[in-house]
C-alpha cells in the first residue's frame, strides 16, 4: 500500500511507481535526483525527462524534505 506522503528525496523508484501519476517514471525520478541533487520543490518533477506535464495530481501524495513550499 502507498504511504500517504512520500518524500521525493528519500523514496525509492518502486515507491514512486506506486503513485498512479508517476507509474513507470520512478527510475527516471531517482536518476534525476542522483544526477542533480535533492529536490527543493515538488514542481521540479516538471524537469524530469519524460515527465513534463504528466505528473499533475501527484503533488497531493508527495513531500520534499527541508522544502518551504
Amino acid at each position: 500500500m502507498t504511504k500517504l506522503h512520500l518524500d521525493l528525496n528519500q523514496a525509492t523508484a518502486a515507491d514512486l511507481d506506486e503513485i498512479p501519476e508517476l507509474k513507470g517514471h520512478g527510475f527516471e525520478i531517482v536518476r534525476y535526483r542522483e544526477d542533480r541533487g535533492r529536490f527543493d520543490a515538488v514542481r521540479q518533477l516538471e524537469e524530469v525527462p519524460g515527465l513534463a506535464g504528466k505528473w499533475g495530481g501527484a503533488e497531493a501524495r508527495l513531500t520534499v524534505s527541508g522544502a518551504e513550499d
